[in-house]
């Protein structure tokens, strides 16, 4: 019962508060427009890009109402939220201007919330070895490097998968149902407690996202989106993992995370900047190929369904 509160408060709160916000948005003229002279700019008409305010609110108040949990850990999860949220909106502010916002302070702002989620005590600290089944503590040094790799790189594909109407939030709500399933089978009730909300979120999100999308969250509420995800990974699925289990939340992730990395090498073989913004996803080479926005959502949250059932197939073959 408590899953199906926490899923119904934090749905409602963000389907409330989108359409006021996107009104406000318009007044403020705080909207993603549309231009002819960058390919990755699909849409018609001005969208609002005030989503991502609605998903922050949704997601802690839902979260402090059922958890009551105001530790450090808490505070860590929400100020991480409050820089990337304000580093976002600076970011899609200079977008409604039409201009592009530097990498390198975004870089910096995502590492300061990835080590304060670890300075909090969230971290992939080992795992247990296949043949002694001893538990492999990790070096505290190897221990801070992969865990602010995983947030940083979990928070970067989310948001550079966002540029298809309902992707980036199909293919976080669909990583979280099966984080959520995760952290139940492993008796996780906090991280599984995340999950839950995390899927209310997206799931009112995309009822105005859907294609034709009514809103846009912007690079403030896919980089969220994909911090929380990361978290929740490692508070859930990386802990007291096997060698095998690691695999469950990577697969879990599966299509952002391969295709940013396809991406990135590509990016990296043709001398171009990472942060370098393109058409080089997955989504436009299926647009490129010839299948409509739907179609092309529909393959690739098909692909994401796909990996996800493996890696609960995984959860099942290690316990």
């Amino acid at each position: 019962m408590l899953y199906v509160l926490s899923f119904i408060l934090s749905y409602a709160i963000v389907y409330l508060l989108i359409p006021p916000l996107g009104r406000l948005a318009f007044r403020l003229d705080f909207v993603d427009k549309p231009r002819r002279d960058v390919e990755r700019k699909i849409h018609r008409e001005p969208i609002p890009l005030t989503a991502s305010y609605a998903i922050f609110a949704g997601f802690f108040i839902a979260y402090l109402v059922f958890t009551r949990d105001f530790s450090w850990k808490t505070g860590a999860l929400f100020g991480g939220g409050i820089l990337l949220l304000t580093i976002g909106t600076i970011d899609d502010w200079y977008k409604t201007k039409g201009r592009d916002f530097p990498a390198l302070p975004k870089m910096i702002i995502q590492m300061s919330a990835a080590v304060l989620v670890y300075a909090s005590g969230i971290a992939f600290t080992g795992f247990y070895n296949p043949f002694s089944g001893v538990y492999m503590v990790l070096p505290e040094f190897l221990q801070f490097i992969l865990t602010i790799l995983w947030i940083f790189g979990v928070t970067t594909v989310i948001n550079f998968s966002d540029g298809l109407d309902g992707l980036a939030g199909g293919l976080t709500a669909i990583s979280a149902v099966t984080l959520f399933i995760v952290a139940l089978a492993m008796g996780q009730s906090a991280s599984a407690l995340m999950a839950i909300i995390l899927i209310g979120v997206t799931l009112a999100y995309l009822h105005y996202n859907k294609p034709p999308a009514k809103v846009f969250m912007g690079d403030a509420g896919a980089t969220f989106l994909g911090f929380i995800l990361a978290v929740i990974a490692l508070d859930g699925a990386f802990k007291q993992a096997t060698v095998l289990s690691l695999f469950i939340p990577i697969l879990a992730l599966g299509v952002p995370i391969f295709d940013n990395i396809f991406v990135v090498v590509k990016r990296f073989v043709q001398g171009k900047a990472i942060y370098q913004a393109d058409a080089s996803q997955a989504h436009y080479r299926l647009l490129k190929a010839g299948l409509s926005h739907k179609q092309a959502l529909l393959v690739l949250c098909l692909v994401s369904v796909c990996l996800s059932l493996s890696s609960i197939i995984l959860l099942l073959i290690q316990s």
